[in-house]
């Protein structure tokens, strides 16, 4: 069953989520998974003026190069601070299978960042349980996120990493 008024959520001027299987589709996708998609698309709309803190922690725009098509791919994330980094938290609701935007930096780690209307492209890198600092850097973003993080990490087997961005 798709929500009343989902069907006419546009994603490009000539394309439209309807029900049902297929790339366009919401068939598969979650009431959460709709909103934040919607948070995304108002984030980008509005080129950062609203989006930033609208889900109720800061939030910015990654954009990665695709590793198989070259495409530019854009997703809001929420993130937390750390010295000039920015942490994002690969963690896919707890998805057994990690974010596609978490392999496009392991195959290309040159990336873009919006924060509200800021520009800045980065660097990322991929932090694991094994780096030392993995566990001072899980309990920010955990915190940030009001323990999300450690709830998407009981509904998987699979270490969720956290990926550190350094602007410049």
């Amino acid at each position: 069953m798709v929500p009343v008024g989902c069907a006419a959520l546009q994603t490009t001027p000539k394309q439209t989520l309807r029900p049902g299987p297929g790339p366009n589709r919401l068939h598969h996708m979650s009431v959460t998974g709709l909103a934040l998609r919607l948070h995304e698309r108002i984030y980008k709309g509005t080129d950062g003026r609203v989006g930033h803190n609208m889900i109720g922690v800061p939030s910015l725009l990654l954009s990665t190069t695709g590793r198989r098509s070259g495409a530019k791919r854009t997703s809001a994330l929420v993130y937390a601070r750390d010295g000039e980094d920015y942490l994002l938290v690969a963690s896919n609701g707890g998805a057994d299978r990690p974010p596609a935007w978490l392999l496009n930096i392991q195959a290309r780690p040159d990336v873009e960042i919006q924060i509200a209307r800021e520009h800045r492209q980065a660097t990322a890198r991929v932090v694991g349980p094994e780096d030392p600092d993995y566990e001072r850097m899980w309990r920010a973003v955990n915190d940030n996120n009001r323990d999300r993080y450690a709830a998407y990490q009981r509904q998987t087997d699979r270490p969720i990493p956290i990926v550190a961005v350094t602007p410049g």
